[in-house]
């Protein structure tokens, strides 16, 4: 299970958390604009905008879990398990793109959400497999720019395109349905809440105006712990201030190991944490072992190389004595 945020200062921030029991081998990956994408049914694209985000290689390929393009548009993919529908057949009059394709689908000819969502207007989504060891995987996705965001699912009844104004996004159940959930929590505040009765009732605690607010880490409450933080979110607009802040903000939906049992002695657990600055192409992360924020810059790489750029994630604390 993941989340994923947007956050705007004077940059544009977007990351998620990646929950699960095990790791695939993840990369920070830079594919650079002369990269060739073979995409399957659409043809080689071997000029295209850079892309920065976290993938699995697999025989030199990048599949992303989440990336920005250069231009600032961002994507992830978002487990979506039992409702996600993908096509079984390529379309006739319709941009075929297998699942696995569709981020550097986007990314690559995308500058901003108005071109994201022509292309979106025009596309077949396949559950063509990469290869027989990874098949399609049952994800919807959040995709956003510094002015707007979406989110889009594939279900059996079509495809979906919301508009998402809180910049928000978990798993199931569907966007409709985790906004309308949301609309619970509508008079929660990080005011201390009015006493509307004759008594004299006293506050006993600071942070009563949140009470309410569920801690669990089902997708619907880490939804709502999400948006409630990040709507009330405050941080000075400077580089240190925005990125420190955006992983607060994911971090109040930690998993720790041990609180979700997904098979006998397996949890999951939030593997990584990214925040990527949208405007600049910095890449920020932290790890399950390590809570240092690391960092890959896309542009301290030759962005017009044919070559991909992958940086193994550093999981190791290292603890800095004082005396």
């Amino acid at each position: 299970m993941c989340t994923a945020a947007t956050y705007k200062t004077k940059d544009f921030y977007f990351g998620r958390t990646l929950d699960y029991e095990f790791s695939y081998g993840d990369s920070i990956t830079v594919t650079p604009r002369n990269y060739p994408f073979n995409f399957r049914f659409e043809g080689r694209n071997d000029n295209h905008y850079a892309i920065i985000g976290m993938a699995h290689i697999a025989n030199d390929y990048p599949l992303y879990y989440d990336a920005v393009n250069e231009k600032g548009v961002c994507i992830a993919g978002l487990n979506f398990v039992g409702n996600a529908v993908y096509a079984t057949e390529p379309c006739k009059g319709k941009q075929n793109v297998a699942q696995f394709e569709l981020i550097p689908w986007i990314l690559c000819q995308c500058k901003d959400m108005s071109e994201v969502r022509e292309l979106l207007g025009n596309i077949n989504i396949t559950n063509t497999p990469f290869n027989e060891q990874l098949t399609s995987a049952q994800l919807h996705y959040i995709i956003c720019d510094k002015n707007e965001c979406i989110t889009l699912e594939c279900m059996a009844d079509g495809m979906k395109i919301y508009d998402n104004p809180i910049g928000v996004l978990t798993n199931n159940p569907p966007f409709d349905v985790q906004m309308y959930e949301f609309s619970k929590y509508m008079s929660l505040s990080p005011q201390q809440p009015n006493n509307n009765y004759d008594l004299d009732l006293q506050y006993f605690s600071r942070g009563m105006g949140a009470l309410g607010l569920p801690g669990d880490l089902s997708s619907p409450s880490r939804f709502a712990k999400v948006a409630f933080t990040k709507l009330n979110s405050k941080s000075a607009d400077d580089e240190k201030s925005s990125v420190g802040q955006f992983f607060h903000i994911l971090g109040s939906v930690d998993q720790q190991r041990g609180c979700c049992e997904v098979a006998d002695g397996k949890y999951e657990i939030t593997i990584y944490t990214s925040c990527c600055n949208a405007d600049k192409g910095i890449y920020y992360y932290t790890t399950y072992n390590c809570h240092k924020i690391n960092a890959v810059d896309m542009h301290r790489v030759d962005l017009d190389s044919d070559k991909l750029f992958a940086y193994t994630l550093i999981d190791e604390e290292d603890f800095f004595f004082q005396n």
